[in-house]
């Protein structure tokens, strides 16, 4: 689904999938993320996402307001905070998202899949 944004000048159609581009590349960059995580429903296992398939670990929706709703799924660090890190995440997702596309998140929920050991 996609949100339009109408000004002076005409309609701007925001797809979704950018929206979980911004956020994976945000999630990226914060102090204690591995990467993004998807469960395989085939098996049951936690696969760590790379590159281009950031988007897959992360689920944008448009609530009835029109506010973005942001679900990411992430593998963190052994022995950071998990608290730490996952309210860094949130606050820095949500001013990033907001920032880019003029819109106001609502939510921003973290789902840790698993726990790396970094070499």
């Amino acid at each position: 689904m996609n949100e339009y944004i109408n000004n002076d000048n005409g309609t701007v159609s925001l797809d979704e999938n950018v929206v979980a581009q911004v956020a994976g590349m945000t999630a990226l960059d914060c102090f204690g993320i591995v990467g993004m995580g998807i469960v395989s429903v085939k098996d049951g296992i936690v696969k760590q996402l790379k590159g281009n398939n950031i988007t897959q670990g992360i689920h944008v929706t448009f609530d009835e307001n029109g506010d973005i709703v942001v679900e990411l799924h992430i593998v963190v660090a052994y022995g950071v905070s998990i608290k730490a890190v996952t309210d860094n995440l949130m606050q820095s997702v949500k001013y990033k998202v907001e920032d880019f596309t003029s819109l106001k998140v609502s939510q921003v929920n973290v789902f840790v899949e698993d726990v790396k050991i970094l070499d």
